[in-house]
């Protein structure tokens, strides 16, 4: 059962579909689907092509922007939820407020079924289940064993300060079909009188077509229950009295 915190560090959750196509993509899709869902997503945008990554580097960790093809977004009157779609792409974005797993989850396979009716795709190549916490502190010399079962392993001849980090596990699951990627990153406060963490989880169907499109719901259930026990397993009591008390 989905844990429920005050004050969740979740900062967004998407559910990412690449499309094996039956045939070349036409032009016409998105306006298609905007059709079926403009009553939930009435706003409308184009983004550009560009893909964001972190990687670690002297000065600490940064964003790396890479190209990827154009989105259009669809979007929700408060902007805390929105549709992008790309050629044989399909993501489903979650930000602030989270409305709980079951909410998020029903969005995710009514968009899935409307691609799949318009789209007509052959099968999957690829999907993703990602959730991206931010941590905050008000504390500079950050301990990250106080909070974190899951961290950088310094040792003891070592100084233990860190001016940035980034540490990062894959674990295979379903002969290596599946992955779970962990990662714990030092990023740039909000704040300078902060100190700031993200915890990205992303359980991952790698090998193509070993879904099927009939499958889905059932996919994402239980890439969920895994990210939400990496979750639960990576942080310590400490950091949950945080959530649960709506304070850092």
């Amino acid at each position: 059962m989905e844990r429920i915190y005050k004050n969740p560090p979740l900062a967004e959750a998407l559910c990412e579909f690449q499309f094996i196509p039956n045939v070349p993509w036409d032009l016409t899709i998105p306006g298609l689907i905007y059709g079926r869902i403009k009553d939930r997503f009435p706003r409308r945008k184009q983004q550009a092509g560009l893909g964001i990554q972190l990687r670690p580097t002297e000065k600490g960790v940064e964003h790396k922007i890479e190209p990827a093809p154009p989105r259009v977004q669809f979007l929700n009157q408060g902007e805390t939820a929105l549709v992008q779609l790309a050629p044989d792409l399909l993501v489903v974005n979650q930000l602030k407020p989270y409305p709980g797993w079951i909410k998020f989850k029903s969005l995710i396979i009514d968009t899935f079924n409307v691609y799949r009716e318009i789209a007509n795709p052959k099968g999957i190549k690829r999907i993703g289940l990602s959730y991206i916490n931010i941590f905050e502190f008000t504390s500079k010399n950050l301990r990250l064993d106080e909070y974190f079962n899951y961290y950088p392993f310094i040792p003891e001849t070592m100084p233990k300060a860190l001016s940035s980090f980034l540490v990062r596990s894959e674990f295979p699951y379903s002969d290596e079909k599946e992955v779970l990627i962990l990662q714990l990153a030092s990023i740039i406060p909000r704040d300078p009188d902060l100190s700031s963490l993200v915890l990205d989880l992303d359980y991952a169907m790698i090998a193509p077509e070993y879904i099927s499109l009939d499958d889905i719901e059932g996919w994402v259930e239980k890439a969920h229950d895994e990210i939400e026990r990496t979750f639960e397993t990576a942080i310590n009591d400490k950091a949950r009295d945080l959530f649960m008390d709506g304070g850092q």
